[in-house]
């Protein structure tokens, strides 16, 4: 049987298409030793939910670190954005038809205590996975010791866990060249995700929101047959 991996960054309470290329996956290998970004092309440790007055960011606060640190060196910040997270998120979905049923895995989440970003990340991540049913084999890159950058990087990683099929995102169609995969004897696949339109609050529908957005809008059971029909 030829091993399908995905490699993603361990990114802060993801979208849903995140979790879907898990659904067609036997491994994750967690990229945590790829420079963190802190910009505003990087969801590292932001994503967006919806409000009244449209999308709007939601972000977990780090300690200053210089350019090049790590993802899994990350440090949290001791400021207030558990609590302004939480207040957010309470404000904006208390009217949700299923609120009840997923606030506690928010405050749950919310009191989970770390030093790191990528533990608290990675918390989020597991939380998710479990109100949607997913399971998957996971490894650490660090772990791995990988050599080279970019497409190298990966095709390093991909060798190392015997993984005859990468399943890949979209966006990597900007800098991943198949060619090179296909020499080292693996498969690239592109996610084919179609994101769904579901029922929210606050108006016209808003795509690519944290996933947190369909669960309180459409409940656990509903949730994860909308996430298989993707």
């Amino acid at each position: 049987m030829n091993k399908t991996a995905v490699i993603h960054q361990p990114d802060f309470l993801p979208y849903m298409g995140f979790f879907q290329r898990f659904l067609n996956s036997d491994l994750w290998i967690i990229l945590d030793n790829v420079q963190f970004l802190n910009n505003s092309k990087s969801w590292h440790n932001r994503d967006k939910i919806k409000t009244e007055n449209g999308e709007k960011w939601f972000t977990v606060a780090v300690q200053k670190c210089s350019q090049k640190t790590p993802i899994n060196e990350v440090l949290l910040s001791d400021t207030g954005w558990r609590e302004d997270n939480l207040n957010l998120i309470i404000n904006n979905y208390r009217k949700a038809p299923f609120f009840n049923e997923i606030i506690p895995y928010i405050n749950n989440l919310y009191a989970f205590q770390c030093e790191k970003m990528i533990d608290f990340n990675l918390k989020s991540i597991d939380t998710l996975m479990e109100i949607f049913n997913i399971k998957i084999e996971r490894i650490m890159a660090s772990n791995l010791h990988p050599e080279g950058n970019k497409n190298d990087l990966l095709i390093d990683l991909l060798k190392k866990v015997d993984a005859k099929i990468y399943l890949s995102g979209v966006g990597a169609k900007n800098y991943l060249i198949p060619e090179l995969f296909e020499e080292a004897g693996i498969q690239v696949i592109w996610q084919d995700f179609k994101h769904p339109v579901y029922p929210q609050l606050h108006g016209e529908f808003i795509p690519y929101l944290s996933s947190i957005d369909m669960l309180f809008n459409c409940g656990i059971e509903k949730s994860r047959e909308i996430l298989r029909s993707c």
